[in-house]
């Protein structure tokens, strides 16, 4: 059971926080969701631990980077240590986001309901095929890309995942972040360079899976 203050207290994080630790976070926030909803009213570091592999005192520390949320005797009250995992993560509002590309992994992409689920709201899609512009997917009307400046301040999008082959992805960056997007998922297996104050993640899939065979060859214990 967590130790904490009579109220749970959440502070400013300063920008050494591990990129680790934010990852667990959505970790965290997962289970939580799906405690809830099997009517899970509280629960524990023993048990968020145990649901995820980690040790209780693993939970504890990577929330301590943002406050003290538990309550004594009690623990963490469920709904409460989601609302502020969403406030720490900056979910607690709705995220309008952009698709880049819309090949079979864009396509896919925009069928992704996760997204909607966790807030964020797929409103424009680019691409430069004659075929696609004008049309919609999913609902979601295709633009030009050279549309994207307008399009973005029209709606207001702040986030934007590219999914266009690797030689394209830096011009599409460009655009991106010259139409005032201020974060950008990239799936191109290659690294942007854009200004400081834009955001990237970038996601390599066949990345991923060598350090997962990686840690399956050398018995890497979790994280």
């Amino acid at each position: 059971m967590a130790e904490a203050k009579d109220k749970p207290e959440e502070m400013q994080p300063d920008a050494t926080v591990p990129k680790a630790v934010v990852s667990r976070l959505s970790l965290y926030l997962r289970e939580l969701q799906h405690l809830i909803r099997d009517g899970h009213e509280t629960t524990s570091s023993t048990q968020l631990g145990r649901l995820l592999g980690f040790t209780d005192a693993q939970v504890r520390k990577d929330l301590a980077y943002f406050g003290q949320f538990g309550y004594p005797g009690i623990g963490y009250r469920s709904s409460e240590l989601v609302d502020a995992i969403k406030r720490i993560l900056g979910t607690n509002q709705p995220w309008a986001l952009a698709i880049v590309g819309l090949g079979n992994l864009g396509r896919a992409l925009m069928g992704y309901r996760g997204f909607a689920q966790q807030g964020f709201r797929i409103v424009a899609a680019f691409d430069i095929d004659p075929s696609k512009v004008g049309k919609s997917i999913e609902g979601v009307p295709v633009h030009h890309l050279d549309d994207c400046s307008r399009i973005a301040k029209e709606h207001n999008i702040r986030l934007a995942i590219i999914a266009v082959p690797a030689p394209s992805a830096q011009r599409v960056a460009d655009s991106l972040a010259a139409a005032g997007i201020d974060g950008i998922m990239n799936f191109a297996p290659v690294t942007l360079t854009l200004p400081e104050h834009v955001k990237t993640v970038g996601v390599d899939l066949a990345i991923e899976l060598e350090q997962l065979s990686f840690a399956v060859v050398n018995h890497v214990p979790r994280e």
